[in-house]
């Protein structure tokens, strides 16, 4: 079962869309594009939705493999 956390590895910022990125099987670099367009055409509800995601998810070596 997969586990969702955030990337170590692949981390930017928090990490959080590194670890989504490696959870969907999705490259990182489209998701932060996707990410940024959102971020504009949302007027900051996606901003909002990231800081709660790295409040929420764990980082990746606080995660049981």
């Amino acid at each position: 079962m997969k586990k969702l956390y955030r990337s170590r590895k692949d981390r930017k910022i928090s990490g959080s869309i590194g670890g989504l990125a490696e959870y969907t099987g999705i490259d990182a670099a489209l998701l932060r594009i996707l990410f940024v367009i959102g971020l504009l055409l949302s007027f900051g509800t996606f901003l909002i939705v990231y800081i709660v995601w790295m409040l929420v998810v764990p980082n990746e070596e606080d995660v049981l493999h």
